[in-house]
């Protein structure tokens, strides 16, 4: 769990404070799998009609990655999640919506007109693949809902997050072998099928299943068990599971 000190602090405060590295900031992709449909997790601000993936910014004397899971914690409750960088988004144009000063605005909250917040913005983007059904968000003063999305039916986005949900997206589909085995979005045991399923849901396009099963099975990161019965003996498929890390060195040492 994260020791969060700084997180009981109010918009203004936030706002007001000098201890954060201006110009910068950190956001979070998290992505879900329910019902063989891949989600992206994100938040809604008060009276506007706006919704963004978490994000925040970092204290001067915070780590990077660390002002990532904070961030995160902050925003959703999540912790424990293995965050990934996979791009920077450095636009110049990125921030022109004025967001901030929209949010501000509503919340009847001043501040001078060139305050660091209101003026461009570098951001680091860090994206995670997590188990949907074991999130429990909670909002904060900034936000008044979190939410589930289908990533192919996205709401009216703030700055440039619908471009961070793409390129995560990208990201997650170039690393998606190491990334579906880090994620834990399967039972211990999973057939072939199940497996497949959660592919496609990623990859987006259907797979051919001779295909599928060669590849994985070549790629020695399975252990197969025992058949699954469920009433017709002759065509109960295999479970599998993953290996661990330490077996699939000795699976190798052993080619």
């Amino acid at each position: 769990m994260i020791e969060n000190k700084k997180s009981k602090q109010t918009l203004r405060e936030l706002i007001e404070t000098k201890d954060f590295v201006a110009h910068v900031s950190v956001d979070c992709v998290i992505f879900g799998f329910h019902k063989d449909t891949l989600k992206v997790l994100l938040l809604k601000y008060h009276d506007l009609d706006l919704w963004s993936v978490p994000g925040g910014f970092i204290y001067n004397d915070e780590n990077l990655n660390d002002a990532a899971a904070r961030t995160l914690y902050e925003r959703t409750h999540l912790s424990d999640v293995f965050l990934e960088q996979f791009y920077t988004f450095g636009d110049i144009k990125r921030t022109e919506n004025n967001t901030h000063r929209k949010l501000l605005e509503n919340k009847n909250i001043e501040v001078e007109p060139n305050h660091w917040i209101y003026q461009r913005f570098i951001s680091v983007g860090y994206c995670a693949l997590i188990d949907y059904t074991l999130t429990h968000t909670f909002p904060d003063s900034f936000n008044e809902v979190c939410q589930w999305f289908d990533v192919n039916e996205l709401p009216n986005m703030a700055f440039d997050h619908q471009e961070m949900i793409e390129k995560g997206l990208l990201y997650l589909r170039k690393n998606i072998d190491y990334q579906v085995m880090g994620s834990n979005l399967l039972p211990d045991k999973f057939t072939m099928k199940e497996l497949q399923n959660l592919y496609e849901s990623i990859l987006g396009e259907p797979l051919r299943r001779n295909n599928f099963q060669r590849k994985i099975l070549g790629m020695n990161i399975l252990e197969r068990l025992e058949k699954h019965y469920n009433g017709s003996a002759n065509k109960a498929p295999y479970l599998y599971r993953f290996l661990t890390d330490d077996k699939i060195k000795q699976s190798d040492l052993d080619q």
